[in-house]
């Protein structure tokens, strides 16, 4: 057997990519641990295009169907990641109040790092602590509503109101 025409040896585990995407009991798509993923690993980028906060205000609400759903990310900067127009598969990471995942900003760039071991086939997640500066009504809340199902879950993608 020639070496050109020698069988391919099988992936390594560490060749497999750590994520897939796929649909999520939480909500509509969702990013899952593709094999055992260890605690502080770096997943993947939040990657779309860079906006303002003025662009984000005229693009909110595009989908009349699901007017409060968007994949939007606020920088340090004031910018925005839209990750709706060219993003990474990050964005169809799921939030949740008990994450096991989190966000980190680094030079203006944001990365997703698991906060614990996953377990293969677990949902990723993170808190997306969304800030409004309106009150949080009823109303408000429901619009933002968690549906992450933990012990502590606070029915609400909403950051909680600090104290002023």
């Amino acid at each position: 057997m020639s070496a050109s025409s020698k069988p391919k040896s099988a992936p390594t585990p560490a060749d497999k990519p750590y994520i897939i995407v796929r649909n999520s009991p939480i909500h509509g798509r969702g990013v899952f641990a593709a094999r055992k993923i260890p605690a502080d690993t770096l997943l993947i980028e939040y990657e779309g295009e860079r906006i303002s906060e003025k662009e984000a205000s005229r693009r909110m609400g595009a989908d009349p169907e699901n007017p409060f759903h968007t994949f939007f990310f606020s920088l340090e900067s004031g910018k925005l990641i839209d990750g709706g127009d060219n993003g990474s598969d990050a964005r169809w990471i799921n939030h949740a109040c008990e994450p096991n995942c989190e966000a980190r900003e680094e030079k203006g760039r944001v990365y997703i790092y698991s906060l614990r071991d996953i377990k293969k086939g677990e949902e990723l997640n993170y808190d997306y602590g969304l800030v409004l500066d309106e009150r949080y009504t009823k109303k408000v809340k429901k619009n933002y509503e968690c549906r992450c199902g933990a012990p502590t879950c606070r029915h609400t993608m909403l950051a909680p109101k600090k104290n002023r």
